[in-house]
């Protein structure tokens, strides 16, 4: 193995600023502070970079660590290599400020199709260079993502009694949920539906941990019946759209998913309520964090959204959310965040 390819395989960017550190300070404890690693990390780090090269780059006094001919050389480079990175990290830091820079946030999928299309559209629309994520479609899983750090804000609901300690939650507006199944099933024709009478069929359900599922779990105990037998849980809405298309199952699903594959005949909507006491969704943010400029553009866009819904959208359901919505002027931001 060639020399450019063991330094690659075997050192990582802290050890080049172990180096980097150690041409300005002349002993290891003092290096390993500028880094902030331990000394005997550091220790463990040196011995790695010079069993990498194959050959000593510093050598031992009591008093402290003076380089070699060949070990200078490495450091001159290493110091360098330090120097352009951090030019590299500045500017791109100024092209974020600029207008650059990048969204992460999650979305449960009944809030997807509608309300952050348009308003992810609607930032685009200003700052056309702007990176945009979104992740995550149920409310667990955004849960997590968000107290991981990996996202900035999700727009969902809290899953867990105990989320409220976490997370600022500032209402949007409901999430009608619909039941549906492949276009032609034998349900279909029914103008009036039980869940007594379809608990024998197959069924695409969410996980338990999310709120959908838990509130339709609380129906079926209601109607006196056990959770069906025949069922697959999805976390996925694509899979769980597939699903459904090419088989006999059902599933429950909010309405802004499902709207344009009963328009097309692909789904037909049930003759079943479901979901009337689902809480509404709404935006999620870590408390005692300041959202980010971006973050905080995007959270003013969902609330414009929420307060004119799009042409033709389905009204959500009259339970006061979003009227509330619309009468709040304030977003998680530097202030209301807190």
């Amino acid at each position: 193995m060639s020399l450019t390819h063991r330094l690659v395989n075997r050192l990582r960017l802290r050890h080049w600023s172990l180096l980097s550190a150690l041409g300005e300070v002349p002993t290891l404890n003092q290096a390993s502070a500028r880094i902030n690693v331990t000394q005997p990390s550091a220790t463990k780090m040196l011995a790695d970079i010079e069993q990498a090269f194959d050959f000593a780059l510093f050598e031992r006094h009591a008093r402290g660590m003076r380089v070699t001919p060949l070990g200078a050389e490495v450091v001159a480079y290493a110091r360098q290599a330090q120097a352009s990175l951090d030019r590299f990290m500045e500017g791109l830091d100024l092209k974020r400020r600029g207008g650059h820079g990048h969204l992460v946030f999650g979305a449960i999928m009944g809030a997807a199709p509608d309300l952050v299309a348009r308003a992810v559209a609607d930032i685009k629309r200003e700052r056309p260079r702007l990176n945009v994520r979104i992740l995550g479609e149920t409310s667990d899983q955004i849960g997590i993502l968000l107290e991981r750090h990996e996202i900035e804000l999700a727009v969902g609901r809290f899953s867990g009694p105990l989320e409220h300690n976490k997370f600022n939650f500032v209402s949007l507006t409901d999430e009608p949920l619909r039941a549906v199944a492949r276009y032609g099933h034998p349900l279909a024709r029914r103008r009036q539906l039980r869940l007594r009478d379809m608990v024998d069929w197959p069924w695409v359900l969410q996980t338990i941990t999310s709120p959908a599922r838990v509130l339709l779990e609380d129906e079926f105990a209601r109607a006196g019946v056990s959770t069906p037998a025949d069922m697959i849980e999805c976390t996925s809405i694509f899979a769980t759209l597939q699903l459904v298309q090419s088989s006999d199952a059902i599933a429950v699903l909010p309405e802004s998913v499902v709207r344009d594959h009963v328009h097309a005949r692909l789904l037909s909507s049930l003759a079943l309520v479901v979901g009337r006491d689902l809480k509404a969704f709404g935006v999620l943010t870590r408390k005692d964090e300041q959202l980010s400029e971006v973050a905080a553009a995007f959270v003013g866009h969902l609330q414009r959204n929420v307060a004119m819904p799009a042409t033709g959208a389905t009204k959500p359901r009259k339970s006061g959310v979003l009227q509330r919505a619309r009468k709040r002027t304030a977003i998680p931001s530097a202030t209301s965040a807190r």
